[in-house]
């Protein structure tokens, strides 16, 4: 039994906070201060000494939470955001099951399944094999098949090319379909159809053209738009970008990469990190209060700047089009990391990373991208960063990572 991690539980009085503090007795948490945040003193919270602070995450305690960042911006101490609102309403399944996502990050592990999961379903066996397709279908004729749509075929949405004549069955040995024929005949009135074209000559030489129809160019004259900065458009310069991947206890660790990160770095950061609840704008806003750079909510059709961190909320992803990142629709991530320029990208696996994402890092890194995951130390997921460390890659914190991003870029 691991040890009782000491937890502090910042939150608004009310439902969101009774529930948190229930969720936190179930994960076995010793809870040594809950108050709300907009009356605690921070140094209150600094000689509580905890291990990880659970803050239940609303608009009216934001600017409040400016007060602790001393103890929020702590190496040593985790940071959970949970939004007040989902909290409050969170009972039932919803609420055992993030009881068991809320122990995992507290004792670092990945075991979120529900009691009773290691006992198997035995498979109900039956004798003899399974039914074959020809058996399924034994004694039907394609005619019959036939026969039994043909009425339907009018009924569908036609085009140009949509077959109006009615079906008349053929003898077999007549079911060779000339398809140019019935394309000509289906495109074209009845009245209308030309008759057979005849047969061209085996050999025919082409018609000799008068000189004054004679195509002729003068070269000469022709010469190329010299491009400035020596040859190649600033626009078509690869550009790259961070992407940086997180999963459960993920926030805590963007928060301090963004934090490190120095204002004017050159490259967008892109941040993939799934939340139960889909606030992305609270996400933004979280990450605001500690990035010396903005922080926006990536949206499709528009392009990514450096400077800059964006938030990719789950139906939107980034793309590359000649080394330049945008955004477009869609919700598979992982095709983006082969398409990105490795010379002037970086891929980051931090705490609960998809481990389906280590290959194609991988094979990024070795192509000359800078590819890192998260040390284990406070790392409550660790098994894509320990995966990526068997492929050759480098682990650190995320002051570490944001400082290799730095010396290599800025």
């Amino acid at each position: 039994m691991s040890e009782a991690k000491r937890v502090a539980l910042l939150a608004r009085p009310g439902q969101a906070r009774e529930r948190l503090r229930v969720a936190l007795h179930e994960a076995g948490a010793e809870i040594v201060l809950e108050d709300d945040p907009n009356t605690l003193d921070a140094d209150t919270l600094g000689h509580s000494a905890p291990q990880v602070v659970l803050v239940a995450l609303e608009p009216a305690i934001e600017d409040s939470l400016e007060r602790f960042d001393r103890v929020l911006h702590d190496p040593a101490v985790a940071v959970i955001f949970d939004e007040a609102d989902l909290a409050a309403r969170r009972e039932g399944w919803d609420a055992q099951r993030w009881a068991r996502h809320l122990a995992a990050k507290l004792h670092g592990h990945r075991d979120v399944l529900p009691p009773g999961r290691e006992e198997d379903v035995g498979l109900q066996l039956e004798p003899g094999l399974p039914v074959t397709p020809a058996q399924l279908h034994e004694g039907e004729q394609v005619s019959d098949y036939l026969q039994s749509v043909a009425g339907m075929a009018l009924e569908l949405p036609s085009d140009d090319f949509a077959y109006t004549g009615g079906f008349q069955p053929r003898a077999a040995e007549d079911q060779v379909i000339d398809a140019d024929a019935w394309l000509r005949s289906a495109s074209a009135p009845a009245e209308s159809i030309p008759p057979p074209l005849p047969a061209a000559p085996a050999v025919a030489e082409p018609p000799p053209l008068p000189a004054a129809a004679k195509a002729s160019f003068d070269l000469s004259s022709l010469s190329l738009e010299p491009l400035e900065g020596g040859g190649v458009a600033a626009s078509a310069r690869p550009q790259g970008a961070v992407l940086v991947f997180a999963g459960i206890g993920g926030p805590d660790a963007v928060r301090k990469l963004l934090a490190d990160l120095p204002t004017g770095f050159p490259k967008p950061v892109m941040v993939h990190l799934r939340l139960d609840g889909g606030r992305y704008d609270n996400l933004v806003r979280q990450m605001e209060r500690v990035a010396h750079m903005p922080v926006l909510l990536a949206e499709a059709g528009k392009g990514a700047d450096p400077g800059h961190v964006y938030v990719l909320p789950g139906d939107v992803v980034p793309f590359v089009d000649d080394g330049t990142v945008g955004f477009r629709p869609g919700a598979v991530i992982h095709t983006v990391i082969p398409q990105l320029p490795p010379a002037d990208s970086a891929v980051l696996l931090l705490s609960g990373s998809d481990s389906a994402l280590v290959d194609a890092t991988a094979a990024l890194g070795d192509a000359g991208a800078l590819v890192m995951g998260q040390s284990q130390e406070g790392c409550y997921d660790p098994a894509a960063p320990k995966a990526l460390a068997a492929r050759g890659a480098e682990l650190g914190s995320p002051a570490q990572i944001a400082q290799r991003l730095t010396d290599r870029w800025f």
